[in-house]
Parts: C-alpha cells; sequence; structure tokens
C-alpha cells in the first residue's frame, strides 16, 4: 500500500450541486483529485439549507447532508454573472481536467461557460453534464429532483403493491446510486483515453437513461409482452420471500427461500412445526403458488423470535436473512460495519466531530480516504484565487468588496 491516492493531480472545477452531482465529484476528491466547488453567496448549493442541521440549527455550513456529500472538497464563491466572476472561473478552468455540472441544458451556455466556450482555452478539457433527461428531446427543458427522476424513470412504477399507490425507495435514489456512479464512471474512461490521445471530449449523461438502467430486467419482460406491475416484496420464483415480523415492537427478519434445500433448512431452523409438512408447501413452485398462506402462518411463526438471533440462526443454516435494520442500528449496533470500521469521523470546523460514511470499495495498493470534512463556503475562496489563478492581493480585496468572489 502507498500514500499516494490514484487521482493526485487531476483538478475538477465543480459546478454541480444537491444530490447527484456532488455525489460524482466526491468519490474523485476521496481518491486524490483537487475538487473545487464553485457556489456564490447569494446562490448556494440547496442542499446547504437542507436538514438535517447539527444540534437543529439550520446553516450553510450546519448541513449533515451537504457534509456527506462533499468531503475531500475545497470551496470558492464567485458571481458568475458578474462579468468578472465569468473571467475567473474560466481562469480556474483553465487550469483544471474535469469541469462537471448537473443544471438543466444550456446553464452554463448563458454564464459564458458552455463547452463550445470552455474548449477553446482548455482544448483537452473533459466537461460533463448531468442534465436531467438530456440535452435534445421534448422534455429537455424539464427540471426536478431524484423524485421526479425516480418517477419518469420507472423506478416508482414498481415499487409498492399492486392494489395501492405507488411509492418512493425511501430517498432520492437516483441521485445517490445510478446517476452519480454513471457519471464517474464517464469521468474515468475520458481521462483514460485523454491520457492515450490528449484529447479531451463532452459527455452528456441523461438522469432519464442512467435511472431507466435500473429496471433493466422489467424493460426485457415488457419487450416479450408481458405485463409487469408493482410486486411489493415477491420474488418470480422464491417463496417465502419478504419480510416478517419477530418479537419486539418494529422488529422484522427479511427471509428469501429459492430452492428446497434452503426450505429444508428454514424447517430445521424453526423446529419442524407441523404446517411446514402441508402437501402445498411440498416443493418450491407450490410455495410460490400458495405464497400468501404461506406469508401467513410464517408470520405467526416469526413473531415469537429476536430479529437478530433468527436471521443469525437462518444465515448460519444457509437461508439468505437479515433483520431489517434502521439507521440507529447501522451506526451503534451493526456488528459487520463496527468489524470493518466503516463509519469515520471528521472534525468539522463548525459541527465539531462528526460521522460520514467510509469509503465503500477499497483499492489494495491506492486505498482512498476521506481527506477533510465539507469544505465552509467559500473557504477556499483568497486561496485559489492568489495562489492558483495568481490573483494579486489588491486586485482580490476589491473583488471581495465588490462581492464577485468571497
Amino acid at each position: 500500500m502507498t500514500d499516494a491516492l490514484p487521482l493526485e493531480g487531476v483538478r475538477i472545477a465543480d459546478f454541480t450541486w444537491v444530490g447527484a452531482g456532488p455525489f460524482l465529484t466526491k468519490p474523485l476528491a476521496d481518491h486524490g483529485a483537487d475538487v473545487i466547488k464553485i457556489e456564490s453567496r447569494t446562490r448556494t448549493d440547496p442542499i446547504r439549507s437542507m436538514a438535517p442541521f447539527r444540534d437543529g440549527e439550520p446553516g450553510p455550513d450546519r448541513s449533515g447532508y451537504f457534509a456527506n456529500r462533499n468531503t475531500s472538497k475545497r470551496s470558492v464563491c464567485i458571481d458568475l454573472k458578474h462579468p468578472e466572476g465569468r473571467e475567473i472561473a474560466l481562469e480556474l478552468i483553465a487550469r483544471s481536467d474535469v469541469v462537471a455540472d448537473n443544471f438543466t441544458p444550456g446553464t452554463m451556455h448563458r454564464l459564458g461557460l458552455g463547452y463550445d466556450t470552455v474548449k477553446k482555452i482548455r482544448p483537452d478539457i473533459i466537461y460533463i453534464e448531468m442534465p436531467m433527461q438530456g440535452n435534445a428531446g421534448p422534455h429537455r427543458d424539464f427540471g426536478g429532483y431524484g423524485l421526479a427522476i425516480a418517477a419518469a424513470g420507472g423506478l416508482l412504477g414498481l415499487s409498492g403493491y399492486p392494489d395501492r399507490p405507488p411509492v418512493g425507495t425511501g430517498t432520492n435514489y437516483p441521485d445517490h446510486v445510478p446517476n452519480p456512479l454513471h457519471a464517474a464512471i464517464a469521468v474515468l474512461a475520458a481521462l483514460r483515453n485523454r491520457r492515450r490521445t490528449g484529447r479531451g471530449e463532452y459527455i452528456e449523461l441523461a438522469q432519464l437513461e442512467s435511472t431507466v438502467n435500473v429496471i433493466g430486467p422489467a424493460l426485457l419482460a415488457a419487450s416479450a409482452g408481458h405485463r409487469v406491475e408493482r410486486a411489493g416484496n415477491d420474488d418470480p420464483v422464491a417463496a417465502p420471500h419478504g419480510v416478517y415480523p419477530c418479537r419486539d415492537e418494529d422488529s422484522w427478519c427479511a427471509i428469501g427461500v429459492f430452492d428446497d434445500p434452503q426450505w429444508q433448512a428454514l424447517t430445521r431452523v424453526l423446529g419442524a412445526p407441523a404446517w411446514m409438512a402441508r402437501p402445498d408447501f411440498t416443493d418450491a413452485a407450490a410455495r410460490h403458488r400458495a405464497r400468501r398462506e404461506l406469508d401467513k402462518v410464517l408470520s405467526a411463526e416469526t413473531s415469537a423470535w429476536d430479529a437478530t438471533k433468527l436471521a443469525d440462526a437462518l444465515a448460519d443454516a444457509g437461508v439468505p436473512a437479515s433483520p431489517v435494520r434502521n439507521t440507529d442500528d447501522l451506526l451503534h449496533r451493526d456488528p459487520q460495519l463496527r468489524a470493518r470500521e466503516h463509519w469515520v469521523q471528521l472534525d468539522h470546523p463548525v459541527m465539531g466531530p462528526s460521522v460520514y460514511d467510509g469509503i465503500p470499495y477499497r483499492l489494495s495498493r491506492t486505498p482512498g480516504r476521506l481527506r477533510a470534512p465539507a469544505p465552509l463556503l467559500g473557504a477556499d475562496s483568497r486561496s485559489v484565487c492568489l495562489d492558483l489563478l495568481g490573483i494579486d492581493e489588491k486586485t482580490y480585496a476589491r473583488l471581495a468588496r465588490e462581492g464577485v468572489v468571497g
């Protein structure tokens, strides 16, 4: 293992905000890229004003949501609508390898920072945009956040029970998983190609198309003429398959039985109750046909168990199972995350010691690390302007007084 980080020497001019964009640039920053987040004092990243806040007190530097998505980055404030602010942004881009934004189509162009302008001053730039539904098509100008993207991309249409309204995933899933990670792969591929060829390129990631990737099996079924409906916790093959109540209030165990050996193992763990020998439960196909009745009788059985003890016993016997964890469980009581030292504590200058997610992928020779907590708003404006861009002290003081930087 070496102290060097794999993306050292790469600089990213980060114009992204909210969820998907900052979560694109975060793993790149955690693996060594110099990510400079660009905001303005009058138009900060909206998630700086989103809960949860440390001690319940709102403030641009107190949002846990913002902090979690922006580790290892630097922050500058630039008024991009001011002519001198635009010139400063272009100077920063000229010293960068990647430009990233997730605005609606045309926003960067209207600011004078579009790809056609940028590639004239940095021909080998890698420029990624993440419009919600792409830069072309009848819905190109539609804005929205994770909920709207999940609905437009079919994810909500598959979530829930067939006799009830669609439900979400409990979070804006496209913002946190497919969209930023597809974007990160695209950036890394473009960086690799530039190293080989010397050429930069423009990347368009339509978040709608990225989200559609999540429901691939359902799309294949639909293309074959099958009607695809919301199915709750059902599985096309496994039965039982779902979450089952346990002894304590609001405690549950997720269980999935995919074949006869797993059913036999479940039978042994539960002490071979008589109902498990019923003719309609004799094999996998029969159990799947009778899955509604099976869910009822199994729920009555699991209600006497502690969720963790049941899950551990089933997992030891080869049955896929887990207690249904809540956030408090994960943070304070999950033995696996604790053993792997997943949680990282960083000392934030305003919020104090704060818990962050660790990096979920571990490179054996060049592992990333959370190098610093999320930056305070504009914390690096002075150092970036003076040390990186070469602006003199007097000019910087004037620009700060006029609100161009800060």
